[in-house]
C-alpha cells in the first residue's frame, strides 16, 4: 500500500464489508447491522458485492432497507437513510441455505474488489463475512482461506511476503494459533522457534499499535500436556518453546512460557495476560468460543491494512430464517473501526519523528 493511500485511509473514510457466501448468513448479518445501526452505534461501512443479493435478501427477511449503490466516498453521507453498497462482481443467485457453484464468482469478485478499496486508501479496513471454501475451491480459488489470500495480495516483488497471523479476539479473551489449519499430528513437526518469535514479534506490535495496548502481556503455551513436565511428556517444549520464549524476552517483550495450557484460561489466569499464543488451533480456539461465541472476532494481524470478520461459518440453515445473530459482525466492525483509529494514531506519530 503507498503511502499517499495510506494516509488517506481513516480520514472519513468507511469501512469495506465484503458480503461472502450469498446462500450464507452473510447478507442477512449486513443487512441486521445495518439496522441496528443506531442503538448498536455501528461506525459507517459500505457493503461492496451485488446491490440485488441485499434487496431480495432484505425483502425475504422483512428488514426495510433502503440499498444505495454508490462509491465509498458517499457512503458516510447515505449512512443514516440507506445502505450503501459498492457494486462488485456478477449477480449472486444461489438461494438462501443452497449453495451452489454460481456463488463463487459473486464470492471472489466481493473480496477482491474490498481488498481493492483498502489498498486504494478508499476504505479504513476491511470486514470480510465468511466464504463456503468448497464453492470458491471450484472457481479456483487456490487459497486456504481469507487469511492467505490477503497475504498474497500484499506481497510486493522483491520483498518478503507479509506473514498473517490470526488473532481471534473478545472482551474476555485473545488468542493466537501459531499453526492455523493444519491437522493435528503435522504440528508437532511444524512448530518451531523461528515461527513462535515471529508470531509473537507481530502479535507485540500490533497490539501497540493498533490496539493501543502500551506494554502488551503474551503468554505462550505449551504444546504438551503439563508443557512438557520438564520433558517427561515430549521433547517440544524444552527444546522448541521455551528457547523461542527466552528469544522474545530478549527483545524486550513481555513473554511468559511454556505454560500448561489446562490452567491457563481460568478467570485468574487470564487477568495476567493480554493475549495468548498456542501451538494449535483448538488449543486456543476452543476456550475463547466457549467464553465469547456471539463475540468473537477473527483479526489478521501482520498486514499493512485492519482486517476482522465474525468468528464463525456461512450457517446454511440459518440463511434467510431471521434467526441469524448478528453479533459478531457488529464486534467485527467496531473492533475493525478501533484497529483503523490505532493504525492512523500509529501512521501519524511516526510521520512526526
Amino acid at each position: 500500500m503507498d503511502s499517499l493511500a495510506s494516509s488517506r485511509a481513516g480520514r472519513g473514510a468507511p469501512l469495506a464489508l465484503s458480503l461472502g457466501e450469498p446462500a450464507g448468513v452473510g447478507p442477512d448479518l449486513v443487512l441486521m447491522a445495518w439496522a441496528a445501526r443506531r442503538e448498536a452505534a455501528l461506525p459507517v461501512f459500505c457493503a461492496v458485492g451485488d446491490p440485488e443479493l441485499l434487496r431480495a435478501r432484505a425483502s425475504v427477511l422483512g428488514i426495510e432497507a433502503s440499498i444505495a449503490v454508490c462509491v465509498p466516498e458517499e457512503a458516510r453521507g447515505l449512512f443514516d437513510d440507506a445502505l450503501p453498497v459498492h457494486p462488485a462482481g456478477p449477480r449472486a443467485t444461489a438461494q438462501p441455505g443452497l449453495p451452489d457453484e454460481t456463488s463463487a464468482p459473486a464470492v471472489i469478485e466481493s473480496l477482491a474488489r474490498a481488498v481493492d478499496l483498502v489498498l486504494e486508501g478508499r476504505a479504513a479496513g476491511l470486514v470480510t463475512a465468511p466464504l463456503a471454501k468448497s464453492v470458491v475451491y471450484g472457481a479456483g480459488f487456490t487459497f486456504p482461506g481469507h487469511t492467505e489470500y490477503l497475504a498474497a495480495r500484499c506481497a510486493v516483488p522483491g520483498q518478503d511476503a507479509p506473514h498473517p497471523v490470526m488473532m481471534i479476539w473478545s472482551p474476555e479473551l485473545a488468542v493466537v494459533p501459531a499453526t492455523i489449519h493444519v491437522p493435528l499430528r503435522d504440528v508437532a513437526n511444524l512448530i518451531s522457534a523461528d515461527l513462535i518469535v515471529k508470531t509473537g514479534r507481530i502479535v507485540d506490535r500490533d497490539m501497540r499499535r493498533r490496539f493501543g495496548v502500551a506494554a502488551p502481556r503474551l503468554a505462550v503455551a505449551g504444546l504438551n500436556p503439563h508443557a512438557g513436565e520438564g520433558g517427561s511428556l515430549g521433547s517440544e517444549d524444552e527444546e522448541i518453546v521455551r528457547p523461542a520464549v527466552a528469544r522474545l524476552r530478549s527483545e524486550g517483550i513481555d513473554a511468559r512460557g511454556p505454560l500448561p495450557p489446562d490452567t491457563l484460561f481460568h478467570p485468574d489466569a487470564r487477568a495476567t495476560y493480554d493475549a495468548v499464543i498456542g501451538m494449535y488451533h483448538d488449543q486456543v480456539l476452543a476456550p475463547v468460543k466457549a467464553l465469547a461465541f456471539h463475540e468473537g472476532v477473527n483479526t489478521t494481524l501482520g498486514l499493512p491494512f485492519v482486517r476482522t470478520s465474525p468468528d464463525h461459518g456461512t450457517a446454511f440453515d440459518l440463511a434467510g430464517t431471521g434467526r441469524a445473530d448478528p453479533s459478531s459482525l457488529m464486534a467485527a466492525l467496531r473492533l475493525a473501526a478501533h484497529l483503523a483509529e490505532g493504525e492512523t494514531r500509529a501512521r501519524a506519530e511516526r510521520e512526526r519523528t
